[in-house]
């Protein structure tokens, strides 16, 4: 196999794995409408990478690299959409568990 061929299933083969590193992640916060335990720093940080990677692909002409990185922006950039809609789901807890003083005064 000539090094060329190599290169490009070995990019390939990154950019697939970085895709679909963060479908399980938006599954699980659009699933639970709950995004505990995400951290919305790490999330803005990841989306600001993703968007200058997307300029060098650009600049370089690099077209997998800006597409791929384009995929990774909307997986991440969806996640971080989510975060904000549903923050860490403390909200929704609450209103799911039962508050110890309304259970003693209907009593």
């Amino acid at each position: 196999m000539d090094p060329a061929t190599l290169v490009n299933i070995l990019g390939t083969a990154a950019g697939l794995f970085s895709m679909a590193s963060f479908v399980p992640q938006v599954v699980k916060i659009w699933r639970d409408k709950r995004a505990a335990g995400v951290a919305l720093h790490t999330y803005l940080l990841t989306v600001t990478g993703f968007v200058l990677w997307i300029v060098y692909g650009v600049m370089l002409k690099s077209w997998p690299v800006a597409a791929s990185n384009s995929v990774n922006l909307v997986l991440s950039g969806a996640i971080l959409a989510l975060r904000w809609r549903y923050g860490d789901g403390e909200d929704a807890a609450a209103s799911t568990r039962a508050d110890p003083d309304t259970k003693r005064a209907s009593r």
